[in-house]
């Protein structure tokens, strides 16, 4: 866990039972070709502890990712069809950054070691900032816990990428990039959703945004996808372990069998270089299953036929 990704500390539940029946995905696909790529951090960048390294290749089969987030409006249509109630619904609350809270009556405490995590009650995926605040359908679904993804993708008939898979497609076909256009960050600022300011009570908003931006906002990386870096968390397939990385089989890897905590990755709309340097192709961070906040979702993937 790091200031970013707080976890919500609720009692460990097992993954929801998938939804009956198959859904109706509608975002548009990214094909990513087979092939052979450099993963992890080749500048150093990562913090010891995330297991950014070493770099090591990595084969992945040809498959296709979601070129966007999923969005409030494509969450809305699985819980419309299901019934299906998040991590966050049953336990009635989710955490929200401080500047994003809209409903101060409804806080219930505040985030172990990140006082600007606030639990709040009411806020979900249609209230992302409290009870009274409503989601905007072409915003990523956040308080969306990896079980909740999980249950998306049975309805869906689809998966979460493994983490390969989603530096991979993050990375376009440029190797050992920092980010997915480059190694630099633009001058302007422009080029994605992160904290400009100083953390944890100023945001200037110098990208337009204090918290998500709409999924296509900026522009697309080299293979179609929009905003895997900031914005918003990822969360992939994979178990986190630190140590996997130095015994990683070249070959389609999926992660350690097991852990306590999932992937992900990206980034978000709260990470800046001098604290939370995590909006990089390398870089990785994790929460437990059944943890939710205000800048977590997902994207899902599907092996070609």
């Amino acid at each position: 866990m790091d200031c970013c990704t707080p976890s919500a500390g609720r009692p460990s539940t097992p993954v929801a039972a998938p939804p009956p029946g198959s859904g109706d995905h509608r975002i548009e696909q990214v094909s990513v070709p087979a092939q052979t790529f450099a993963m992890g951090d080749a500048h150093g960048d990562g913090a010891p502890g995330d297991g950014e390294q070493p770099v090591h290749d990595v084969r992945v089969p040809a498959f296709t990712i979601d070129a966007t987030s999923v969005t409030v409006a494509d969450f809305r249509s699985f819980v419309t069809a299901t019934g299906y109630r998040t991590d966050a619904e049953q336990y009635g609350w989710s955490a929200v950054f401080h500047l994003a809270l809209t409903d101060p009556d409804q806080v219930i405490g505040q985030m172990q070691g990140t006082p600007w995590w606030l639990g709040v009650e009411g806020a979900d995926w249609a209230h992302p900032g409290g009870p009274s605040d409503v989601a905007a359908d072409d915003h990523p679904a956040v308080h969306v816990s990896w079980n909740d993804a999980q249950a998306y993708c049975a309805w869906a008939g689809r998966r979460l990428p493994s983490e390969a898979e989603w530096e991979c497609a993050a990375r376009a076909g440029l190797p050992s990039r920092r980010y997915p256009w480059g190694d630099e960050l633009p001058a302007a600022g422009h080029a994605l959703n992160i904290w400009q300011g100083s953390f944890p009570a100023v945001n200037t908003a110098a990208d337009g945004f204090v918290t998500t931006a709409p999924v296509r906002t900026f522009q697309p990386n080299g293979y179609g996808l929009w905003q895997p870096v900031g914005n918003v968390w990822e969360w992939v397939a994979d178990w986190f372990s630190p140590a996997y990385y130095a015994a990683a089989p070249v070959e389609d890897p999926q992660g350690p069998p097991d852990g306590t905590a999932r992937v992900i990755r990206g980034g978000s709309y709260l990470c800046h270089d001098s604290y939370c340097n995590r909006y990089r192709n390398a870089a990785r961070s994790s929460n437990t299953p059944d943890s939710s906040t205000g800048n977590t979702g997902f994207r899902t993937a599907s092996r070609k036929s």
